[in-house]
């Protein structure tokens, strides 16, 4: 007879029952920061700490919960060296402050009420890279919680506690360090002229931010589409509809992944959403004719535009101004791409603000619908043919 995988319900019983309380499980964590750095990736961690705690005869608690582990192994795309602000002292002298990694949380509330003997990671800058995560770690060891890195041995004695004061130490400087570069190198970037984000529709995004070229296939509808509403013809759903003919999208994008996607996330990139296209909606396209990066723009390190050095213009500043003060008019369109064969379109009128009844099909019935300004007293807003008339 098959049996069923334990259920979430039964595992956590069993940990409460302290089934696992001689039992270890593996932290593995990458941090966002460190995208380039193959050394320290999940599956290369994995694979050390593994071999690591078959090497020492470490018994791994074999238990899967969704959001923290799977067959004893925790992996967290999450940066170790940023850390909540908040601080709540309470009456009777408690400290409070909120730990931001999800999985961490879970692992050492585990180690705290010892559920599991201990934890096994790579070494001490993947399970910590700030002073108050540091504390609480070197607050469960002196509990009796085991905490064994696979590159690195701290023994019970002062020189011991020194080494790892070093370690916590270098780490938290790592961390510092690669901030003040990457802070640096975007402000060096942002004064030459380099555009350091997502170039807008129009241009292709290949991950350099000295170059970003011209898309071939919507640069062209982009620039008709400023030309089109310069003229004071076309309103933006006007160009809306018009942009859908021309076969215009939004730039291949994944959609954000949910709170249980991102705890459930293993290290492998293969459960990844594929990238999907959107047709362009009225208010995302005003805010497109909004941005001077069509005029070869992009915003310097005081937050002021400067002439871009890595991007061509798409649009001359002639045509860009023009859009510009008809956008803060906010002058509503006398151009309609393709005019719909209703009767009575445009004769029938409220009978006290005087604004028109719109014609639109429903369910293949033809409606006519009147917005009336604020404060009209009619209440026959809504009809279609088969209504009497009164």
């Amino acid at each position: 007879m098959k049996h069923d995988a334990p259920d979430e319900k039964s595992v956590l019983r069993a940990l409460r029952r302290g089934v696992y309380k001689d039992c270890y499980l593996v932290y593995n964590r990458k941090s966002m920061d460190e995208a380039e750095s193959q050394k320290n990736s999940i599956t290369y961690q994995r694979r050390e700490n593994l071999q690591f705690a078959k090497r020492e005869h470490l018994p791994l608690a074999d238990l899967t919960l969704t959001g923290l582990c799977k067959h004893g192994v925790i992996s967290e795309k999450h940066s170790g060296f940023k850390e909540s602000g908040d601080l709540v002292i309470t009456k009777d002298g408690t400290a409070q402050y909120q730990i931001d990694r999800p999985k961490f949380l879970r692992l050492i509330q585990l180690l705290n009420q010892g559920q599991i003997k201990g934890v096994i990671c790579l070494c001490w800058d993947r399970i910590s890279r700030n002073q108050g995560d540091d504390t609480v770690l070197r607050k469960l060891r002196r509990a009796g919680a085991h905490i064994r890195f696979a590159f690195a041995s701290y023994d019970n004695t002062s020189s011991g506690e020194l080494h790892m004061d070093i370690d916590g130490m270098f780490a938290q400087h790592h961390s510092r360090v690669t901030s003040e570069k990457i802070k640096l190198a975007i402000k060096t970037k942002r004064a030459d002229g380099k555009w350091t984000h997502r170039a807008p529709i129009g241009y292709l995004n290949q991950g350099n931010v000295d170059h970003k070229p011209l898309d071939p296939e919507r640069a062209p509808i982009i620039k008709e589409l400023f030309e089109l509403y310069a003229t004071g013809d076309w309103s933006l759903s006007d160009l809306v509809r018009h942009a859908a003919k021309q076969g215009l999208t939004t730039q291949p994008m994944r959609r954000p992944r949910s709170i249980d996607e991102i705890l459930d996330d293993d290290g492998d990139s293969s459960n990844l959403h594929p990238k999907v296209t959107r047709p362009l909606q009225a208010n995302y396209l005003g805010s497109l004719l909004r941005n001077p990066f069509y005029i070869g723009q992009v915003i310097g390190p005081d937050g002021v535009y400067i002439p871009s050095t890595c991007h061509e213009a798409l649009v001359d500043r002639a045509t860009f101004a023009r859009v510009q003060e008809l956008l803060t008019t906010k002058r509503t369109s006398i151009h309609y791409t393709e005019k719909l064969d209703h009767p009575f379109r445009g004769f029938v009128r409220c009978a006290q603000c005087r604004r028109v009844y719109t014609p639109y099909i429903k369910k293949g019935i033809t409606y006519y619908n009147a917005r009336c300004a604020p404060g009209c007293g009619n209440t026959f807003k809504n009809c279609n043919f088969d209504v009497p008339v009164r």
